[in-house]
């Protein structure tokens, strides 16, 4: 996780613990790290509480991507309990190197649907992450469904328009998914939720960074 002298603990939010850079991470125009992932796939979960859905942490996904054997990813794998989900939802990077954490230079996401036995890649930036989330897909695929889940790209999803917002993409889509699933979703589920995500992501982004300060924020006033 690299060195943390000199930056402080700030909060703990369920297995999330932030320090206070990153807090200066949400402040600028920066590349969102996995701990400011993690947390807010964190607060999805509790705000769309329920055993049908499941937000993957960062570590997790990279672990399950990079396993070295199918044994291991096997017992890896089953306290997750996809076959359980109806919604799952994949933080991707484009890291190569399981020797160095938090590396990479992109995230995306790949979101599975059990109602259409499909995985989803959403890519904010021309689909740079399509291997890495064709090589989780193949990973993650024989413990859903039957083992014959489809795999597709987004061609709709919102595109970026700098270097360092693909984070706050990822959260934004993630968050729109988690909304559709539990309200419009449950009325038409044959449409997904591709529309929803291209109305309404770019609005998203636009302040996520911001609501997500405010928000660590709050939770820091309540913990004192």
């Amino acid at each position: 996780m690299g060195n943390t002298s000199g930056d402080d603990k700030i909060l703990s939010f369920e297995d999330v613990v932030l320090r206070r850079s990153d807090l200066d991470i949400l402040s600028g125009s920066n590349f969102l790290n996995d701990r400011v992932i993690e947390f807010y796939l964190s607060y999805l979960s509790s705000v769309h509480s329920s055993s049908t859905i499941s937000l993957i942490p960062p570590s997790i996904a990279f672990w399950i991507c990079n396993c070295p054997d199918t044994d291991s990813l096997k017992d890896f794998m089953k306290p997750l309990k996809c076959h359980d989900k109806n919604l799952l939802i994949f933080p991707v990077n484009d890291n190569l190197n399981v020797e160095v954490a938090e590396g990479g230079l992109h995230w995306s996401l790949l979101v599975y649907y059990k109602d259409a036995n499909t995985f989803v890649h959403h890519d904010s930036f021309m689909g740079v992450n399509r291997f890495n989330a064709k090589h989780l897909f193949e990973a993650v695929s024989p413990f859903v469904g039957n083992g014959d889940a489809t795999y597709r790209e987004c061609s709709d999803t919102p595109q970026q328009k700098n270097g360092y917002d693909c984070g706050v993409y990822l959260l934004a889509v993630a968050r729109v998914i988690c909304e559709w699933f539990c309200c419009e979703g449950m009325k038409n589920r044959d449409e997904l939720w591709f529309a929803e995500v291209k109305k309404t992501v770019p609005d998203f982004v636009n302040h996520l960074r911001a609501e997500i300060l405010e928000l660590i924020k709050t939770l820091m006033s309540q913990s004192v």
